[in-house]
């Protein structure tokens, strides 16, 4: 079993003081974490160094807040599966199906993490061989174009080509934990 955590969008401290305590104490809980992903937009040093300490390998992207030096997208393989990380802006609506499945096409991946939204998301591409997933912001923060305003970040525990991703969401002050499940077989990704 592989153990991944995927978040992004922090946007501390121009937009957030802190990572709210319940996420915090789970990221801390599953140190060190097999793989570790985020989707842009930390905004401020610290928070990326803080990141690159929670994972055994970690991944992750510039956002278009970011002034660090990051790189733009990323490509690894989780159990022979190509796995893309890209922020996502540049696509218009943010979150455009038609816009994410162009960029993963680019990468020539069947998984792309992506953020930029600010609202969690787990759905297929323009065809059933992609799986496009974004975490939401771990703070909750209000994004240029809206956002869910929850707190969230997803667990993926992956076991051969079954995905399970474990949704954290936060509403005030109760975590709302949802599970849903996809396979990927055949090249084509099952969500159930």
């Amino acid at each position: 079993m592989t153990y991944i955590l995927l978040i992004g969008d922090t946007h501390i401290p121009d937009r957030a003081y802190s990572i709210p305590h319940k996420l915090a104490n789970i990221i801390d809980e599953g140190k060190p974490w097999d793989i570790a992903v985020f989707t842009g937009d930390f905004t401020g040093e610290e928070v990326f160094e803080w990141f690159t300490g929670l994972a055994r390998k970690t991944y992750y992207v510039s956002g278009n807040m970011d002034y660090l030096p990051l790189p733009r997208k990323q490509v690894f393989e989780i159990n022979n599966i190509p796995v893309g990380v890209h922020h996502g802006d540049g696509v218009y609506p943010r979150g455009d199906t038609r816009g994410l499945t162009r960029i993963a096409n680019e990468l020539r991946v069947k998984l792309l993490f992506t953020g930029h939204t600010h609202s969690l998301f787990i759905k297929h591409g323009l065809t059933k061989n992609l799986l496009l997933v974004n975490p939401g912001s771990l703070t909750g923060v209000w994004g240029g174009g809206g956002g869910s305003m929850k707190p969230s970040m997803i667990v993926l525990e992956v076991n051969n080509s079954k995905f399970i991703f474990n949704i954290y969401e936060l509403e005030g002050e109760k975590l709302n934990i949802t599970t849903k499940k996809a396979v990927f077989e055949n090249n084509i990704w099952r969500l159930t």
